[in-house]
């Protein structure tokens, strides 16, 4: 079995897969569309669930891009249903967006169906958990690979977190809406999917660092669809059919990916965390959010420029040991309050009762790990990331922002996002590694913003 070389259809298979990992690994996912012209298959979708009447959630954009190919598609078999567009002009994954789609949810329909990218489609699985009742999407746009996860990237209390649902069971995704997005949006799914060169190398680090899990055959499918976006890239911002096709299935496979891990960490590492501090830097200040692939793509630049000093450096045990001598807690808590705003008490909350990342045994044994398997993990960086340069290169030729300049951010967020990014939630990064080495502060300094 070889999850990398598998159709989607057989990926998505009922009876799911066992792999040499020790795992079974299956997906909720029943019907998945790809294609030019494939939104006049949702009749079948809605049949294969057994569902009549869906509960229709867009905004006032993805209502111009998709209604009018949906719309016909649902009127010409007669499929009743009731439609809710957003009322705010630009919503946000959080609280206030899925309070107004439960308020409005009918429960006559017996389905949540997401007209939409990464809002839409997260806050529509968060509605299908409360009310029990299976999803489906339509995309709208190629901007980001949670089409297929079992995760929301949601906002909860201010503070951007992960909620575990359930993937949507139908995915359809027609070339012919997808290839109009936004050209931001179209940058945003190339920066989401180049983060995952440092996401694998993350996952396969953390299961030498800490015994977390790993499976070679996913790690396979990712490398698999990332071929997959970097040979199409290029002609997707030409809105070509066929290169957006290829993008959007790259995308999903992501998602798959995720749902087969269980976890994040097929798709997800410390890239993805410069987006998460920045979102909450920008919900603290009110301030606007940029698209999370955006973002995600600088901070996979900024993980790339940071991948080359570390292959310059060794583990030292007087480094750690003067590390580990110097931590003030007190000076710490008053670093998260500072940067995290009114999130900094929960978090620091989280790490005191639940996480214990700061504990010195704890710290001691990872570090012990390190020394130990450090060739190993050189050799993981050399065989996952791609020459910094050469990223450089294909987000320039798509057009995308590369310096967190370009963003409104300056030489402290990065520094700061890059710094609290172990501590945003459970979850061992980077950042991580160069606390245990007792390297952060020393890398975090010559971090800048340009």
């Amino acid at each position: 079995m070889h999850l990398g070389n598998m159709t989607l259809e057989e990926l998505i298979r009922p009876e799911g897969h066992t792999c040499a990992c020790g795992r079974h690994h299956g997906i909720g996912l029943k019907f998945l569309r790809i294609g030019s012209g494939v939104v006049e298959t949702l009749p079948e979708g809605l049949k294969v669930l057994g569902c009549e009447k869906p509960f229709i959630v867009c905004d006032e954009d993805t209502k111009k891009a998709a209604w009018h190919f949906v719309q016909p598609v649902l009127d010409k078999v007669g499929i009743a249903y009731q439609l809710h567009v957003i009322r705010r002009v630009h919503p946000e994954p959080d609280e206030e967006t899925v309070g107004e789609i439960t308020m409005a949810f009918d429960p006559a329909c017996d389905c949540i169906l997401a007209v939409g990218s990464g809002v839409i489609n997260d806050c529509c699985k968060v509605l299908a958990k409360a009310v029990g009742k299976p999803q489906l999407v339509v995309g709208t746009a190629p901007s980001m690979d949670g089409y297929a996860s079992d995760s929301s990237s949601m906002i909860v209390r201010r503070t951007k977190t992960t909620l575990y649902n359930a993937c949507p069971q139908v995915i359809i995704a027609d070339t012919r809406i997808m290839k109009d997005a936004p050209e931001r949006m179209l940058q945003a799914g190339f920066g989401d999917m180049i983060a995952k060169y440092v996401a694998l190398c993350e996952w396969r680090m953390t299961a030498l660092i800490n015994g977390e899990y790993f499976c070679e055959e996913i790690a396979g499918m990712m490398r698999a669809s990332l071929k997959k976006i970097v040979e199409s890239a290029p002609r997707m911002m030409e809105r070509d059919e066929a290169a957006v096709g290829a993008v959007a299935e790259g995308l999903i496979l992501s998602g798959i990916a995720m749902a087969f891990a269980k976890i994040s960490r097929p798709a997800s590492g410390l890239e993805h965390y410069f987006s998460h501090l920045w979102e909450m830097f920008s919900l603290d200040r009110g301030l606007p959010m940029e698209l999370h692939g955006i973002q995600v793509g600088v901070g996979t630049l900024l993980c790339l420029r940071l991948y080359d000093r570390i292959r310059e450096v060794t583990p030292s045990a007087e480094t750690f040991e003067a590390a580990c001598a110097a931590w003030d807690g007190d000076a710490w808590k008053a670093d998260m309050r500072r940067v995290f705003g009114g999130a900094g008490h929960g978090l620091i909350e989280k790490e005191e009762t639940a996480w214990h990342n700061n504990d010195e045994q704890a710290r001691k044994a990872r570090f012990e790990k390190i020394l130990a398997h450090w060739p190993q993990l050189r050799k993981i960086m050399d065989e996952e990331l791609p020459p910094t340069q050469q990223n450089f290169a294909l987000m320039q030729k798509v057009g995308m922002p590369m310096l967190a300049r370009e963003l409104g951010w300056g030489d402290q967020d990065v520094q700061d996002a890059f710094r609290l990014s172990r501590n945003a939630r459970d979850k061992y990064l980077t950042s991580s590694l160069l606390w245990d080495m007792g390297m952060l502060e020393e890398m975090a300094r010559d971090m800048r913003a340009e």
